[in-house]
């Protein structure tokens, strides 16, 4: 079981406004900031990780906050959607807490037999906040006063939009070893038996939608999940089997990273557990610095005077 996939490990995100995109994740949904760094290729742009207490898989939402970027546009060849699971019975509370915040919503709806409400960030990022059908233990981050019987508790699912269905299905069957569990309509549902949470991607086939251009308020990749690095390696044998070029190890400070584009151009990661995110930080002080890479630390200063300020 632990050399499968392990359902999702992280998404990363685009926003236009690195105190907007805090103030949102942290005081309306209650999440963690678990890590504030930078990222690996533009060291003047922040790098945030929002998830549960510790930073755990399956938990963690990123975003690079470009200051000023233009909003992208929904379509297929992207994630459209993250599914965030709560409580059963708490969606009365997300809505009335969604309106007092004044976040654009819909009505509590139902979707392949769970309850669920969208809603968007303030970039227009989609996301559903799902009572899921079956259990999950997780317990979720109290945040800015969200108790823990409403407290989200990590990613429910993924959804893919692409043009052309068979493709993206063969990576998630043949390689990722997920299985087809349900269809309505145009999305098909795929899961994972390596993990009872954090494990459906719903694949929605959209042949005459346009296509979708990343920036602020668009997915820019998902990240699947495996239990280390050695079994990383494993899988990278996987889809080069299936004809597909994917890097090599890539050392991310609190996981490994693998990344290849799938058949309909979505990039896929593939990341590691290990290390984790309590590497250089306590726990109790998970996101109260910023945490820079080695090859940035002797530029810290400079770097500090281009980052804008963040209140937390």
């Amino acid at each position: 079981m632990d050399k499968k996939i392990l359902g999702l490990h992280h998404i990363t995100a685009i926003a236009g406004n690195a105190q907007n995109n805090y103030d949102f994740y942290t005081k309306v949904l209650g999440l963690r900031l678990v890590k504030k760094t930078v990222n690996f290729d533009d060291p003047g742009t922040y790098h945030f990780y929002y998830g549960d207490e510790v930073g755990s898989p399956g938990s963690i939402l990123t975003f690079f906050p470009w200051e000023g970027i233009q909003k992208g546009r929904v379509g297929t060849g992207m994630p459209t959607e993250i599914g965030y699971s709560v409580p059963k019975g708490s969606l009365e509370f997300w809505k009335q807490r969604l309106e007092e915040n004044k976040v654009k919503h819909l009505p509590i709806s139902t979707r392949l037999e769970e309850r669920f409400i969208q809603l968007e960030d303030p970039d227009g990022l989609i996301l559903n906040l799902v009572e899921p059908k079956s259990t999950d233990n997780r317990k979720g981050w109290t945040g800015a006063g969200v108790k823990e019987e409403y407290a989200i508790k990590g990613f429910h699912s993924i959804v893919l939009t692409v043009r052309r269905l068979q493709p993206t299905a063969k990576i998630l069957t043949d390689v990722f070893q997920y299985s087809l569990l349900t269809q309505e309509g145009t999305r098909f549902r795929f899961s994972t038996d390596g993990n009872e949470t954090a494990n459906i991607v719903d694949i929605v086939e959209e042949p005459y939608l346009q296509e979708g251009v990343t920036a602020a308020g668009t997915n820019h990749h998902v990240a699947f999940r495996v239990k280390d690095d050695s079994i990383l390696m494993d899988v990278r044998k996987k889809v080069i089997a299936a004809g597909l070029q994917i890097t090599e190890k890539i050392d991310r400070n609190y996981f490994y990273s693998l990344y290849f584009r799938e058949p309909n151009g979505i990039l896929f990661e593939l990341a590691s557990d290990n290390p984790g995110f309590a590497i250089d930080e306590s726990v109790t002080e998970l996101g109260t610095h910023l945490m820079l890479p080695a090859q940035y630390e002797g530029s810290r200063v400079k770097i500090e005077q281009v980052l804008p300020l963040l209140k937390q």
